[in-house]
């Protein structure tokens, strides 16, 4: 093992940073953290709350009081949550061309302004955000183009395609991908991004927020169940916007005073751990492909420049792992009736290495009197590696 201050890593598959730059969230220029994206969503095809469910196995081999899993396996029947920011996004994208404001815009007035426009929605993705990008280009009459890295599983390309979006295979990385998907944006081609470069974030701010209306159904469902409320709250990231929403809802200056008493902690592969890298350096830091984790979408090398700031400021802990506890993490989820990706499950994935680490356990707070949430952020978006996992197990 070797160690610094800060930061440790071990051979087990599992390394992790303290942070020592927490404290107040900047502003970022995000809307308030109010329901107005969860109104919205509510008036999609489909929409309903996903389950929380509490998993008392789990957390006694956690050794903690409850684990509260956010179950996004099915969303508006799509296999991950990323329809709702890809849908918030897109409205905003849509509103912003058409020069209306975007709280005026519903998906009917939408569609019906767009009509013979020729109007086509961008995106990259390693899979989900773009298949919820295609699927908000065919509710609102749109074209969509969707840019994948190499290496993306057929399964989520078939996927994203069978919105009737045309998907092209880019030579590189997600962060390859992402560069091509700036570069069609054009008079009638609105680029729906889920991380931000300099001179586009608006987009990209929409998407974070887009993302809020999760955490108020886990408020809801904490509330209607009695559970108690989360003390730890795990979140995985990519290029960092998921757990920016997270943050900003847990550890935000809008929210009560239990905001100093919640630890986070941010999960990535050990491959692209970007945010840890930045973390350590103080800066935004890019760690070069290939990422190789069957995590796809996680695999980003370099944090999205506008929630940067939100996720150095709200994160107690940096946790990077290797595969091989996701795929546990897969196998134990799957054992209790969830059925989660790989990416999924890097929370609890992040959880168990820190259950078998008692300085990464003491540093996420992870005790007998903790109350645990992860969110599975999708279902088996590769059907083929989850069936392997499991019979591995």
């Amino acid at each position: 093992m070797t160690t610094t201050t800060a930061a440790t890593t071990t051979d087990t598959g599992v390394s992790w940073y303290v942070n020592d730059a927490v404290g107040p969230l900047p502003d970022g220029d995000f809307a308030p953290l109010d329901r107005a994206p969860m109104r919205r969503h509510a008036t999609l095809p489909g929409y309903r709350p996903t389950e929380l469910h509490d998993l008392p196995e789990l957390a006694a081999r956690l050794g903690v009081a409850q684990l509260l899993v956010k179950d996004e396996s099915v969303r508006m029947d799509l296999p991950s949550f990323k329809i709702l920011g890809a849908s918030w996004a897109s409205m905003h994208a849509v509103a912003g061309w058409l020069g209306v404001d975007p709280a005026t815009l519903d998906l009917p007035t939408a569609r019906t302004a767009l009509a013979g426009r020729g109007v086509a929605l961008v995106a990259a993705t390693d899979g989900n955000h773009g298949r919820g990008v295609a699927r908000m280009a065919r509710l609102l009459g749109a074209s969509a183009t969707i840019l994948v890295p190499e290496g993306t599983a057929t399964a989520r390309i078939e996927a994203i395609a069978s919105e009737g979006a045309r998907v092209e295979v880019v030579e590189g990385t997600y962060d390859d991908a992402i560069a091509a998907s700036a570069a069609l944006a054009g008079q009638a081609s609105l680029v729906v991004s889920d991380t931000s470069w300099p001179g586009y974030a608006s987009v990209p701010r929409a998407v974070v927020e887009g993302y809020s209306t999760m955490f108020h159904e886990i408020d809801d469902a904490v509330t209607a169940h009695g559970y108690r409320p989360p003390s730890l709250v795990v979140l995985q990231a990519g290029v960092g916007a998921f757990a920016a929403a997270g943050l900003r809802h847990y550890r935000g200056s809008a929210v009560t005073v239990r905001a100093a008493e919640i630890r986070t902690a941010v999960v990535e592969p050990t491959s692209a751990g970007c945010l840890m890298a930045s973390a350590r350096a103080g800066r935004l830091t890019e760690v070069p492909g290939p990422h190789r984790s069957t995590m796809a979408g996680l695999n980003c090398g370099l944090p999205s420049e506008l929630v940067w700031p939100l996720v150095r400021a709200g994160t107690d802990v940096f946790v990077a792992i290797d595969d091989a506890w996701t795929d546990t993490a897969m196998r134990a989820l799957a054992a209790v009736g969830v059925v989660a990706g790989e990416s999924g499950a890097a929370g609890l994935g992040a959880l168990l290495a820190a259950a078998d680490q008692p300085a990464l356990a003491a540093a996420v707070g992870l005790d007998a009197n903790a109350s645990v949430l992860v969110v599975n952020t999708e279902g088996a978006t590769d059907p083929e590696n989850y069936a392997a996992v499991l019979a591995r197990g």
